[in-house]
């Protein structure tokens, strides 16, 4: 870094990833399930590959976060999509080339990949 303006580069790009992680009210919520089982199955991949997705298309108004277990190990990565005013929907065994479909479709249209999610999965 040589510059002034190299500085103000990095800065606004490390301002961009934080955006992703920051919460209010008004946010769609993606959290993916990290304690130990999760990360076992393959949730790191797909965490970044949610952070990546949503930085790609510029959604400002989801935050992507982590949490410990959410109690169903057997069906890890598991993911929770919380937009306001809407039911959760749960997705089991997430991968990374998963991802982009539960973003356009969900959370940028407004409908749940159901082939993904839980409730399919156990039947």
């Amino acid at each position: 870094m040589k510059t002034l303006a190299e500085l103000e580069a990095i800065r606004d790009k490390a301002r961009e990833k934080m955006n992703i992680r920051e919460d209010n009210s008004e946010s769609i919520r993606v959290v993916v399930g990290m304690a130990t089982c999760g990360i076992a199955a393959g949730a790191r991949p797909v965490l970044n590959a949610f952070s990546q997705e949503v930085a790609k298309r510029r959604l400002n108004n989801v935050v992507v976060s982590q949490t410990g277990c959410i109690g169903m190990c057997q069906f890890e990565p598991i993911v929770e999509v919380l937009v306001p005013g809407h039911e959760k929907v749960t997705y089991a065994k997430i991968t990374p080339d998963k991802v982009a479909r539960i973003v356009v479709d969900h959370i940028v249209n407004g409908n749940p990949v159901m082939e993904y999610t839980i409730g399919h999965i156990m039947k």
